[in-house]
């Protein structure tokens, strides 16, 4: 029984050391990571209990994907084991002004998307589950996933857990037609929605004036209970101001403003989504906000797509505190 379900892909990630270019590299930093499964390592991280659902081939990287999941606390019991296929690899590529970071996905014939509706117990695994998180990268990776991910929040929701859903729109996967005509019928079933504003009107054609626009436009058209958008100020390749809000029942709830130092920005959207998650389940939509933003705001000064900060470090940050040197 977990608190948090989250279904998803997990990657290898390979980068260079020391702001090389991939061409330049001699050697490659190897980290797993992935949306859904940051996610529910951010959870555990912060004393919930979480589970990740994916699809691995049975080697030694399958298994490494794994173990990584399963030092962080996270349930791995109901990942799919396939014979075949194989782990996704993105190469990362740290930039610094006025080069930006660049990805490169080698991902083709993963085992994940290969998963089919069929393939997961879901009443085993959703018991007594609070929250099932997916995201719009899940369903993009093939017709079959696009299927096993509506089946997932169908069965969500009728063993009674909220759906969060993170829009998460990949280019390099399909089309915004391709990702509106997969989406829509999907979030008839959506309790929770986090988003960008670019992601919104990339999918769901919104574009208003202003982000709380945005958001109630989104609530007036899909009925969420909660609709939370991120919002990042990019000053520099390295700098960045970090917030979000989120409107529920009509009220607008605001985070704090963060100005952050860019370690390692991959993944900071998925400790929104851990942290609001976090707070959400254990106070309320506000809470979620404040924690969310919080943790997310850490995650950019900690390398590799988890993150690695704690509960203690997220209410310091909340009570104006974090920059000076802890002794």
């Amino acid at each position: 029984m977990a608190d948090v379900v989250t279904l998803g892909e997990a990657m290898l990630r390979l980068s260079p050391p020391d702001f090389h270019r991939i061409e330049q590299a001699t050697s490659f930093d190897a980290k797993v990571g992935g949306g859904e499964l940051n996610v529910a390592v951010g959870v555990a991280r912060l004393g919930l209990s979480s589970a990740w659902v994916s699809k691995l081939p049975e080697n030694p990287i399958g298994r490494m994907v794994r173990n990584k999941a399963r030092e962080q606390g996270v349930d791995t019991s109901h990942i799919v084991w396939s014979k075949s296929g194989r782990v996704g690899i993105y190469f990362l590529e740290f930039g610094a002004n006025p080069r930006a970071s660049s990805v490169l996905y080698d991902r083709s014939g993963s085992a994940v998307s290969t998963l089919s509706p069929g393939e997961v117990d879901w009443k085993s695994a959703l018991r007594g589950c609070k929250v099932f998180h997916v995201s719009g990268i899940t369903p993009a990776l093939s017709r079959t996933c696009a299927d096993a991910t509506l089946e997932a929040v169908k069965a969500a929701k009728q063993s009674g857990a909220k759906v969060s859903f993170d829009v998460n729109y990949r280019r390099k996967l399909w089309t915004p037609d391709e990702a509106n005509a997969c989406l829509v019928p999907m979030m008839e079933h959506v309790d929770i929605l986090i988003t960008t504003e670019e992601d919104t009107g990339v999918v769901f054609g919104i574009r208003e004036k202003t982000y709380q626009e945005v958001a109630a436009k989104l609530n007036e058209r899909f009925g969420f209970e909660v609709v939370a958008i991120t919002l990042r100020e990019d000053l520099s390749v390295l700098r960045n101001n970090w917030s979000a809000f989120a409107l529920a029942a009509g009220r607008l709830h605001e985070s704090a403003k963060y100005s952050c130092e860019l370690v390692d920005r991959v993944g900071a959207g998925d400790s929104f989504t851990a942290g609001f998650l976090y707070g959400y389940l254990t106070g309320d939509v506000q809470r979620g906000v404040d924690y969310g933003t919080a943790y997310s705001a850490l995650k950019h000064s900690i390398p590799g797509d988890l993150n690695w900060a704690t509960l203690e470090e997220i209410e310091t940050l909340l009570k104006g505190g974090g920059s000076r040197i802890q002794r």
